[in-house]
C-alpha cells in the first residue's frame, strides 16, 4: 500500500466523519472520487478523549472495499487489538510511540502479520524519536491537528515537520487533520504522498470533495 507510493500522491476518507449507519456506501462514494485507502481512527477513550470502532468494524468492511484499510491506533496497550485487526484483514496499522512500551517488538508483530507498520506523531512529537525505528517502519503518520476529534483546523508548523521527517527518510508520509483542497497543497509541497481527509470529504458529497483534494495534491507535486 503505501509502501509501493513513489512520488504519486493518493488520498483516502476518514471514516470517523462518515455515515456510520451506512459506512460501506460513503467509503464506495469517495472511492469514486479516486480514493486509494480507506482510513480507520480506533479510539478508546484513554489515549485519547473519544471511543470511535474497533475490529468489529474493521471486519465487517474489508470485505464491502477493494480499497485497502489503513488503521491508526489511537489506543494505549495497541498490542492487544493488533492480532484482531491483522484477523479483519487490514492492510496497514500505526501506533503511537508514547502510547507502547517496546516499539521495536509492536512495529514487528504488525509486520509478521501480513500488514504494513507506521507510526503516528502527535504535532509535538518531534520526528527525531523515529531515528532508530526506522528501519523497522513501511511509512510515517503526521498528525496535523491533536488527536481525538474530527473537524479541527490543521496546525501550519505540520508542513516544516514533514521537510524535517523528510531530511531524515525517504519513507512515505500520511498527514491527517484538516487536510481539504486549500491545505492538501502545502503539505505535498513539503514532501507528503498520502492525504488523509475526513470532515472536507464527507461535508458535502463524497466523490467530488475527494477528488477536488487528490487533485490539488497533484497539482502541487507536478510544480
Amino acid at each position: 500500500m503505501f509502501s509501493g507510493l513513489g512520488d504519486r500522491v493518493v488520498g483516502g476518507p476518514s471514516i470517523l466523519a462518515a455515515d456510520f449507519a451506512n459506512l460501506a456506501e460513503d467509503v464506495r462514494r469517495a472511492r469514486d472520487g479516486g480514493a486509494g485507502f480507506v482510513h480507520f481512527d480506533a479510539m478508546d477513550n484513554h489515549y485519547v478523549p473519544n471511543l470511535s470502532i474497533g475490529p468489529l468494524v474493521a471486519a465487517s468492511l474489508v470485505p464491502r472495499t477493494d480499497l485497502p484499510v489503513d488503521v491508526h491506533l489511537m489506543v494505549d496497550n495497541p498490542d492487544n487489538l493488533i492480532p484482531m485487526f491483522l484477523d479483519a484483514g487490514v492492510a496497514s496499522i500505526s501506533v503511537h510511540p508514547e502510547a507502547v512500551t517496546h516499539l521495536h517488538r509492536v512495529l514487528g508483530m504488525i509486520r509478521a502479520g501480513g500488514a504494513e507498520a507506521g507510526v503516528a506523531l502527535n504535532p509535538t512529537t518531534p520526528p527525531e524519536t523515529l531515528e532508530w525505528a526506522l528501519p523497522y517502519l513501511d511509512y510515517v503518520l503526521l498528525l496535523s491537528v491533536n488527536p481525538g476529534f474530527g473537524g479541527q483546523t490543521f496546525i501550519p508548523e505540520t508542513t516544516e515537520k514533514i521537510r524535517r521527517l523528510r531530511e531524515m527518510t525517504d519513507l512515505p508520509i500520511a498527514v491527517d487533520g484538516g487536510i481539504n483542497a486549500q491545505t492538501a497543497p502545502l503539505v505535498v509541497e513539503a514532501g507528503a504522498r498520502a492525504l488523509v481527509a475526513g470532515s472536507a470529504v464527507y461535508k458535502g458529497d463524497p466523490a467530488t470533495e475527494m477528488r477536488k483534494i487528490i487533485e490539488s495534491g497533484r497539482r502541487a507535486a507536478e510544480g
